[in-house]
This record gives C-alpha cells, structure tokens and sequence, in this order.
C-alpha cells in the first residue's frame, strides 16, 4: 500500500525478494495535477502495472467492499509506505503477519507527514529511515530496523528524498527477511521523545528575514523543490533556492536587503544574522533559472529590500 515515488523503491525491493508473492497494490485514486489538471496515475500504479501487479485504488480503505476484497486476498503480510489513507483497525488486523511500515526518519523523532522537510529545516545533519510495525496511532507502532543517513551541508530535500527512498527499500527487503525467518525485532517507541512533522503547504515556504542566514538557508534547502522557499520584491513573488551563508558583516544593512550582487554568482541578501548568497530563483510564473539569467532581466540594486509579507 503506497502512492508516490518515495514508495515506488519498496515495492521494487518487494519485487525483487525471491520469497515473497506480490499479492496486489493499494494505492490512492488518480488525481488531475500540474497547471494543466490532468488526470494523472499514482507513480505506485504505473510500477505495479509495469510489472503485471493487479492494482486496488479506492476512495477509502475502510469501505466495506473493499475489505470484502482483502479478506477474499488473504494476505500474510501488508506493508504500508507513503500511502495517504489511515488504515483501519480492521486491516491492521487481518494479516497475521502484521502490517508494517518504512517511515522517512529515525523514530520516535519526526513523526508525520513531512520527515524529510523537516530534518533539513530544522537543521539537522542526519536522519534516517525506521521500518516498523503499525497500530492505531499516527507513527506510534513498535520499531523493527533502523538505518541512519547523513544529510549534507547543501543537501535539498529532493536528494535527500532520493537517497532516502532507496534505503528505505533496502531496509524494508531486510526487515522482510527478518519476518520471514522469525527474527524481527519489536522495539517500543519511546513516546516521551516523539517530535512531529506536520504536513506542509505553500505558506510554509514565506521567508522571514529577520531569522538568521542559517535558518533561512535550512528553510530554502528543506523546500527544494517543493513547496518552496519564496519572497517578495514588490507586487512580485520570487521563489528562492541554491543558498549558500556568507561570513560578511551586513550591519549597515536592514534585513532583506540586497548586499551585494554578482552576476556571476547571484547575490547576497542581509539577515537577522548574517547573510545569505542566492544563486538561483524562479519568478512568478517563470522557469528556475541562475540568479545571473534573472539578473540580466530583473536589474536589482544594493540596497534593494526583499519583503516577509503575504499580498
């Protein structure tokens, strides 16, 4: 049970174990998405069908029919990856084996919807991946492996989600082994150390720049290349990425505004503390370019201020 590409490495490393029988994918429906709206399938479900794996999608797991179908499928397993739907007590129970889940972070920490967002905005220098079994709670389920990543100076969260995926498949084919020979752990979370990772959205992204270079520079990584970090210059919204903290003294300078430009670089911006040098942006309604492209269209000056505010 899976939805987006985070979840496609698990159903390859199912796939790939030669001792387990892929029964069937549950994945959400399809939905339009990008300007266009266009209907569009879950990436579990073009894998699953790639490989000749029947595809389930219902609106909601709990719907009586669709368990009727579960029941009929009598799994002995059910993992669950990145799925989207609360699964139901009902399903939790009916595998014998468990249902178990790969969640992107090192639990307890970092539960919810947006681990990986989170580490890098928080500014955290490793994370990792937990496979664990599920109960009703949000993340709250008995841990069975863990695998630490180290997340890098200039990493975005698209990378870090990359490279998190992929071990998140390979620990998952471990901890499958595990269950089958009968010797996976079961580990109780401490719950007293739980942190949260609420879901994002765009508002998120707003730059406040009387927070300091280091937190504005985590907040820009951690959203490439969604929801995305943006500002204001003027009427016009500037989505911001590629930041780099720079040892300059910007005293002489209010927060927000524009230090230094380098149309070779891009430029620098003052903070709360210390400053910040933007190499690439994307106007509104515009592609992501360097900031030298953007400057040669958009001429900003010294002293120019970029602005924390919604319009």
């Amino acid at each position: 049970m899976g939805s987006p590409d985070f979840a496609v490495e698990s159903l390859k490393a199912l796939h790939q174990c030669s001792f387990i029988e892929l029964l069937g994918v549950v994945t959400q429906p399809d939905r339009p998405k990008g300007r266009g709206l266009k209907i569009q399938p879950p990436p579990v479900k073009v894998f699953a069908e790639q490989i000749g794996i029947p595809v389930w999608q219902p609106e909601r797991v709990a719907a009586p029919d669709f368990m009727a179908q579960m029941r009929l499928l009598s799994p002995e397993l059910i993992v669950v990856v990145a799925f989207g739907q609360k699964i139901p007590t009902a399903l939790l129970e009916l595998p014998p084996l468990g249902c178990i889940n790969v969640h992107g972070s090192l639990l307890p920490e970092y539960r919810g919807a947006a681990p990986i967002h989170r580490a890098i905005i928080d500014g955290r220098t490793v994370t990792g991946v937990t496979t664990m079994y599920l109960d009703a709670g949000w993340d709250t389920g008995d841990m069975i492996l863990k695998r630490e990543l180290t997340i890098a100076p200039d990493e975005t969260v698209g990378s870090l989600h990359d490279r998190m995926a992929l071990a998140g498949g390979g620990l998952l084919a471990q901890t499958a082994t595990c269950i089958r020979n009968g010797n996976a752990p079961r580990i109780a979370q401490d719950h007293q150390k739980a942190t949260y990772a609420p879901k994002l959205n765009s508002a998120d992204g707003l730059i406040h720049w009387d927070q300091s270079a280091l937190e504005i520079g985590n907040l820009i990584r951690g959203l490439d290349p969604w929801p995305s970090a943006f500002t204001y210059y003027g009427d016009r919204q500037l989505r911001l990425y590629c930041p780099e903290v720079i040892d300059q003294d910007v005293r002489n300078f209010p927060s927000g505004a524009i230090v230094k430009i380098d149309k070779g670089q891009g430029f620098i911006v003052s903070t709360g503390k210390g400053s910040l040098l933007i190499k690439e942006v994307q106007p509104a309604g515009k592609k992501r370019m360097s900031a030298g492209a953007f400057l040669q269209g958009y001429p900003l000056e010294q002293g120019d201020r970029f602005e924390s505010r919604v319009p």
